[in-house]
């Protein structure tokens, strides 16, 4: 069996996670090394069997390298693909792909006209709480789903150093925001009409700790996408509103449940006594008019991203990762900045 030999551009926190949790599972796959601009990673990359070559360049002209991993800094992604590309690799770069649309238009082009392929590592793809919320999306256990919330909290802040400049790619929007937004629009189908986004500075940084956003689907479903860093209590990690039922998933140990109809007629629900007042619209469904079941397992992608990336390079296989869908990920993105800054709701498509 023929195996795809890497390189690696930036050997921080993502670059040594994919080597350390990715790559040496992939058995088709292998990190001869890597280039890293700080010395103490340069070292990292020896202690951990593997070369450091003295510069980017003296990579990208080891013959034996075919695939470049880049894992760097949002904004340097451009550069180091087009000398990658311009040197005969194939180039896999962490999220987000660019800057913005317009790049990864300009690299697609210089991808096409090397021959070479140019992937990107949206891998929350393959998250198992997002492969059930897909489950339950397409199988409509709990009917059409008309609403769905997705959302990531924490309270730590903006982490690291570069993701606080705007300069640098920094910011949710760019950070979290680009997972969330390509779930969405992988499990959706159809046009969206219309985004909403309010974003959030009350950290004081160069650029957003947070933000939310609406799209409104030209089918009628409403998606809020939602990432927040000052979030001492957290919402659920996933809710889904459906015709026939609700679904929810709190957190990534995919604690959670499925609430569905049973479509039995029971006796109108009693009022009860809510606050001063009383309510019968908010009281309890009467018993029997509803079940609660657990979550499905979800719907596994066939193959994981490294599988697919080999198979696209070396049989001309279907991506799982389209590059189409990136860039509309990339324009979405920038539609929500700009509906953030004027304080509207902007068309989309």
């Amino acid at each position: 069996m023929k195996k795809i030999t890497m390189g690696i551009v930036g050997y921080g926190g993502m670059g040594s996670y994919h080597v350390r949790e990715l790559i040496k599972n992939e058995e088709k796959f292998q990190l001869k090394g890597g280039f890293d601009i700080l010395p103490q990673r340069q070292s990292a990359l020896k202690e951990a069997g593997y070369l450091a070559y003295e510069s980017y360049q003296a990579l990208l002209d080891d013959p034996e390298i075919e695939l470049i991993l880049i894992a760097t800094p949002n904004d340097t992604h451009k550069e180091l693909a087009v000398t990658a590309l311009n040197s005969k690799k194939h180039v896999l770069t962490e999220k987000p792909a660019m800057m913005n649309a317009t790049e990864l238009e300009e690299v697609l082009a210089i991808a096409e006209k090397n021959q070479r392929e140019f992937f990107v590592h949206q891998n929350r793809r393959w998250d198992e709480d997002f492969r059930i919320i897909s489950e339950i999306f397409n199988q409509q256990e709990i009917g059409a789903i008309f609403k769905i919330e997705s959302r990531v909290h924490g309270a730590n802040g903006i982490p690291g150093d570069w993701r606080h400049y705007k300069a640098q790619g920094g910011g949710m929007v760019l950070d979290w925001g680009v997972h969330l937004l390509d779930q969405m629009l992988f499990l959706v189908p159809g046009k969206i009409e219309k985004v909403q986004a309010d974003l959030s500075y009350v950290l004081g940084n160069d650029v957003d700790d947070g933000f939310n956003t609406t799209l409104y689907f030209e089918n009628g479903l409403t998606v809020l996408v939602e990432v927040g860093t000052s979030n001492y209590l957290k919402l659920p990690r996933w809710y889904l509103k459906g015709l026939k039922g609700t679904a929810e998933i709190i957190d990534w140990d995919l604690t959670g449940e499925m609430v569905q109809a049973t479509g039995i007629d029971t006796a109108a629900p009693k009022p009860i006594q809510a606050g001063v007042g009383l309510t019968k619209t908010m009281a309890p469904p009467t018993e029997g008019a509803m079940r609660r079941l657990p979550l499905p397992k979800g719907e596994a992608l066939p193959v994981s991203i490294y599988e697919n990336i080999y198979e696209v390079i070396e049989n001309k296989g279907q991506r799982i990762v389209k590059n189409e869908e990136v860039l509309r990920v990339l324009h979405l993105m920038e539609i929500i900045f700009e509906a953030g800054s004027r304080q509207e709701i902007l068309p989309f498509e």
